[in-house]
């Protein structure tokens, strides 16, 4: 039997990360690398992958690049090809990208639902949802011929909590949740485990307009029993564990890394709290 250390390690796996140019994406990209995986990133633009290009190859990593707006799920669904194509195979989907409602400005827009449109609404399911299905049904056929195959969805603490003025995007982290179980179910004997990955609040450049309004960071803060936010390092050794060997028989598995926040505390957790500012809405 292997070494537990070596159960880890995943030289020569084949992986495809979405959403590889930032944040949790870019982390988890080089992790893998860490890990012995060659990498086929894919982002919106070849350009934002760069950065996390380099970091591949720098731990003798092969990295290949794929473009594409995932708001269309035909690019979503052109991924995994893409990926074995250039990487001769496919083992390991992690799939990271996802948005929140943005303004014609490209800023992020936090609202309550009330004061939401449709158009935004469909935006991120799109991206979100659609795109997810599009890129796992594609994934199929690739998976189904790796001994080593392993899809990991990257959801949220706000599919299982949900969360005001991110409807959309929680309702998105809900149904991925959904999809990762029933993908568990129906692909455990063709030898695929299908697993997800929820962290809680975590520094980004999508979580920055939170990060940069003083009294929801802090009354957001206040909520999480370890007492500070996650760095998108700190996301890696899960996603790692679920595509690794270590994780060979666990499938339909939801791994929460939030600092406690979802553990149920009914006000018995004697954390102070500021009011909160959703409270007007």
């Amino acid at each position: 039997m292997a070494s537990a250390l070596t159960m880890f390690r995943l030289e020569g796996v084949r992986a495809l990360v979405t959403g590889a140019s930032r944040g949790i994406g870019k982390a988890v990209a080089t992790g893998l690398a860490d890990a012995g995986c060659d990498l086929a990133l894919a982002a919106r633009t070849r350009e934002a992958l760069a950065d996390t290009a380099r970091a591949v190859v720098s731990r003798g990593r092969k990295a290949v690049l794929l473009d594409g707006d995932l708001v269309d799920a035909n690019v979503a669904a052109g991924l995994p090809d893409r990926a074995a194509s250039a990487l001769g195979g496919l083992d390991v989907i992690v799939h990271n990208a996802s948005v929140l409602p943005t303004a014609e400005d490209g800023a992020t827009l936090l609202a309550p639902f009330q004061e939401t449109h449709q158009q935004e609404w469909d935006t991120v399911m799109a991206v979100n949802l659609d795109a997810t299905a599009a890129l796992c049904r594609a994934a199929y056929p690739h998976l189904v011929s790796s001994d080593r195959a392993s899809l990991v969805i990257m959801s949220s603490i706000a599919g299982l909590t949900g969360g005001p003025r991110i409807d959309a995007y929680a309702a998105t982290k809900a149904a991925q949740l959904s999809l990762t179980r029933s993908l568990a179910l129906s692909w455990a004997r063709q030898g695929i485990r299908v697993n997800a990955v929820c962290p809680g609040w975590t520094r980004t450049d999508m979580t920055e307009i939170v990060t940069g309004n003083e009294a929801t960071a802090d009354w957001l803060t206040s909520h999480i029993p370890i007492g500070r936010w996650a760095a998108p390092e700190e996301v890696v050794g899960p996603v790692v564990f679920l595509a690794s060997p270590a994780a060979s028989y666990v499938t339909g598995h939801a791994l929460v890394a939030d600092g406690g926040i979802s553990v149920p505390e009914v006000g018995l957790s004697g954390f102070a709290k500021p009011p909160s500012p959703f409270t007007a809405d």
